[in-house]
């Protein structure tokens, strides 16, 4: 498909006319609903697509949405930024994360800051690039401090893969891969956010399919569907939960049929089973210890498993958020970037408090970005 072709494509998934038609169609539907509708949307690109477009002007006041747990900076806990920080100060070491991660605060400082102090620190464009840096500074330890949902999952695993089939002795791998239904689960589980229904993350879905999705409407009687990132794509998954909810039916459903299918990519998820599997419990930056809900090296890659070879040198004890940040109650449905009393003022993008402001996917840059909000 041509660069034109494809402007095309996303030009319509943008369409004003569209766009201004699917909410007038959920607009006259909701009117048959006998509740409010009260959508979470997972992932923090649908958040920013939502906000960015001024969906929730477009449509009525009985349907609202609820950010949730599904941006991977925005939920790692302090106590493993302080790991990478740890682990960035070792002699000879070079540490590699993605992103938006380098200036995550952790309990004293941020990766962004040890860099400016001159400790080699490095943000990746892709996990791969992992493998050329190690080659080409044989005498030193490379850490990737690997990060991210069931999305980039895959991209670790191949590294892990080319590492050991390469014999790279020198790249060393902190997996704080975590995954979506555990944290969607502990949610609805603790019962205090008013969800009755889901916007299912779609990345996250290429990979792993749809069917991941399967217990929650028969858990919580809620409407899945899983929704692209384009405005057309949210408004029409929207649609559909809407005459679900009219219909009185719960069920998962995909919106995004031109990318994610019920099984997913059954190649990617067999090379993640092969080198990780389910840790006992992960710690979820705000919302606590949820069991099975991250990914670690099997027994047999220890010998790559830079949170096991260096353990001596990295805090175990869980380190709380800045008093006044909300990010943890934000990240559970509980509350909105607004509520927060810090927010625009004391925390903004450049003086970020908080993980939910740091990260391009997080709530609060979000509202920040496009709520009217100026430094």
């Amino acid at each position: 498909m041509s660069e034109l072709q494809l402007k095309d494509l996303y030009d319509g998934f943008r369409d004003p006319e569209i766009i201004r038609s699917l909410a007038k169609q959920i607009t006259t539907e909701a009117q048959k609903l006998e509740s409010p509708l009260r959508i979470m949307e997972v992932c923090g690109g649908h958040t920013h697509t939502i906000m960015k477009y001024g969906l929730p002007q477009l449509l009525p006041d009985n349907i609202s949405f609820i950010h949730g747990p599904g941006c991977p900076v925005c939920i790692m806990p302090k106590e493993r930024i302080d790991h990478a920080i740890a682990l960035a100060k070792m002699e000879n070491t070079i540490l590699l994360t993605l992103g938006d991660m380098i200036r995550v605060p952790g309990s004293k400082t941020s990766l962004a800051q040890e860099r400016a102090a001159g400790y080699d620190i490095r943000p990746l464009y892709t996990p791969a690039d992992a493998l050329k840096i190690a080659k080409e500074n044989p005498d030193k330890k490379v850490i990737y401090f690997a990060i991210g949902f069931e999305t980039t999952t895959p991209m670790t695993a191949a590294v892990i893969k080319q590492t050991i089939e390469q014999k790279i002795d020198n790249l060393f791998f902190h997996i704080n891969h975590v995954l979506v239904p555990p944290a969607v689960d502990a949610i609805m589980a603790d019962g205090k956010a008013k969800i009755n229904a889901f916007i299912g993350p779609s990345h996250v879905s290429v990979i792993t399919g749809a069917k991941i999705y399967s217990p929650l409407p028969l858990a919580y009687k809620t409407p899945v569907v899983v929704s692209g990132f384009e405005p057309v794509d949210v408004l029409q998954g929207i649609l559909m939960m809407v005459r679900q909810k009219v219909e009185k039916r719960a069920e998962l459903e995909i919106e995004y049929t031109r990318s994610v299918t019920m099984e997913g990519n059954t190649k990617a998820q067999t090379m993640i089973d092969t080198y990780l599997q389910p840790r006992d419990h992960f710690r979820w930056r705000g919302i606590g210890d949820i069991p099975y809900s991250a990914l670690e090296l099997r027994e047999e890659y220890a010998y790559l498993d830079a949170e096991k070879l260096f353990a001596e040198l990295l805090p175990t004890e869980p380190i709380d958020d800045h008093k006044l940040c909300i990010c943890g109650t934000i990240l559970k449905g509980l509350a909105k970037p607004m509520d927060c009393k810090v927010f625009g003022t004391a925390c903004t993008p450049n003086t970020p408090l908080g993980s939910c402001m740091v990260s391009s996917e997080g709530a609060c840059n979000a509202y920040y970005r496009y709520a009217g909000v100026l430094e």
